[in-house]
């Protein structure tokens, strides 16, 4: 895991140890129903498989996005 750096606040150790906890619950988690998935053969198979990569990304507003809406991504 990568280091925690807190930018605002002074929090107690016992908040930060909360946080901390519930964090790494769900990383935990994640990582269980991701393989879980994986043994149930549920998802796709490899990234060439996967379907939504066909997506086109979103359209962000900014500087000359109306212009770079319709360029290929």
């Amino acid at each position: 895991m990568s280091p925690i750096h807190v930018l605002h606040g002074q929090p107690t150790p016992e908040e930060l140890a909360t946080v901390l906890a519930v964090v790494q619950a769900r990383a935990a988690a994640a990582q269980a129903a991701a393989e879980a998935d994986r043994l149930a053969g549920v998802g796709p198979e490899s990234p060439w498989n996967d379907r939504s990569r066909l997506l086109r990304p979103a359209v962000h507003p900014g500087v000359n996005a109306w212009r770079t809406s319709g360029w290929a991504h």
